[in-house]
């Protein structure tokens, strides 16, 4: 099996980044990981870091987007 490359080569970004992308505070990101409650949101971690691939973000914010009066 080989690995989706796209994800590969995507950035990988620090919490803080990404609850600046996201608007929530680095604090919401740790309780989504701890707790597994919020988004399921995959993290990559890097001996004591934590990182997100950017790509796993955007497709996060894409699949949340709603359009007013459609129901998905």
């Amino acid at each position: 099996m080989q690995p989706d490359t796209h994800a590969t080569r995507s950035p990988l970004l620090t919490p803080r980044e990404t609850a600046e992308l996201l608007h929530v505070r680095p604090r919401t990101l740790e309780d989504w990981r701890s707790r597994a409650t919020g988004p399921a949101l995959p993290f990559v971690r890097l001996g004591r870091a934590v990182r997100y691939r950017r790509a796993d973000v955007e497709r996060l914010i894409e699949s949340s987007t709603q359009q007013r009066g459609v129901v998905q």
